[in-house]
């Protein structure tokens, strides 16, 4: 086959490169903060910022600080924000009741943020591991997590936030049929207008390990794992089933979850489906950047941006990551 273009020396790519205007005019993807968004942590309390050692850089917030935390999120242009609790472990219970409580540190920290900063969107997740005292997303019956039993509860919980003020469900549970049920349930509730981000794809992964210290949920799960819901790492067909489910029960959204070990997946889901799709650049990507970074061995602001607008060049049209406010203040 002929190639259209001339060969060298008529060709030099070179040229496109060799000024600044050129290589911004040529430019194919570009990364800006309408595209980031940004996960933060809760604890009870007030006045209390607590760092969290394997993300160094992260605290838990009380809900107080937090408020103040999203001021310059929406000073920055950050669209949206996603919160995860750590919730004390003597709220933690087998039934994980605490997940349908109205007045949950979830609850308490949407309505705080809609009534200060009525602006931006807040994502919440939906599962039952920052409540149960197990640390699985679903119910336990004989040692297995359950399917449906669970779906009706993240149904309620799903419900419960968006009366508080939510603005993107965001199922994290991986439970079949779960998008689907949470639709109908906030429809029922005439929460029509409230979006679904799902974790579509959501892979077994070894790099969430400081998410569960973040959350105070690392040592539940006692060695086990949550591989009988959660992908294998090793399946990228697999996941478009999970998207194209999702999408039919009425995602607005879907996210893979790792991001960067994921980019393919981001790539083939963005292709397939050309939804609007989303990567979580999870703890132990953060956490690794973060470390070398302090060692001298990186760059941390041109990786950071660098890894960031690797996902854009994926086909993802948005980032959940702990970086989010570094990299809006670098690219304003």
């Amino acid at each position: 086959m002929t190639s259209p273009f001339a060969r060298f020396p008529e060709t030099r790519l070179r040229r496109n490169r060799r000024n600044e205007w050129s290589r911004r005019l040529v430019r194919e993807n570009q990364l800006t903060v309408n595209d980031l968004i940004w996960p933060l942590f809760i604890q009870p309390g007030k006045g209390l910022r607590t760092p969290i050692t394997s993300l160094p850089g992260v605290d838990r917030l009380s809900i107080d600080l937090l408020v103040e935390e999203v001021g310059q999120a929406v000073a920055l242009g950050i669209p949206v924000i996603a919160i995860f609790p750590a919730t004390p472990s003597e709220l933690k219970t087998a039934e994980a009741e605490e997940a349908i409580n109205p007045d949950n540190l979830v609850c308490q920290a949407v309505r705080a943020i809609k009534q200060a900063h009525p602006g931006i969107g807040v994502l919440c997740d939906v599962a039952l591991d920052p409540y149960s005292s197990h640390g699985h997303d679903g119910l336990v019956r004989d040692g297995y997590v359950v399917n449906d039993e669970t779906v009706e509860l993240l149904c309620k919980q799903a419900v419960v936030q968006a009366k508080a003020g939510c603005d993107i469900i965001a199922p994290s549970d991986m439970m079949d049929g779960r998008i689907g049920a949470i639709r109908r349930a906030l429809d029922e509730a005439s929460y029509e207008n409230v979006q679904i981000m799902a974790y579509a794809a959501k892979y077994a992964s070894a790099f969430y390990g400081p998410f569960r210290e973040a959350v105070g949920s690392s040592g539940n799960l006692a060695g086990g794992d949550k591989k009988t819901y959660q992908m294998d790492p090793a399946n990228t067909d697999e996941a478009i089933r999970e998207v194209a489910l999702d999408l039919a029960e009425g995602a607005d959204m879907v996210m893979v979850k790792p991001g960067m070990p994921y980019l393919d997946i981001v790539h083939r889901i963005k292709q397939e489906f050309g939804a609007p799709t989303f990567a979580y650049q999870v703890s132990g990507e953060y956490a690794m950047l973060t470390a070398a970074a302090a060692n001298g061995w990186l760059d941390r602001d041109k990786t950071m941006l660098e890894s960031l607008l690797a996902f854009k060049r994926a086909g993802a049209d948005g980032v959940l990551t702990y970086f989010a406010k570094e990299a809006a203040r670098l690219l304003s």
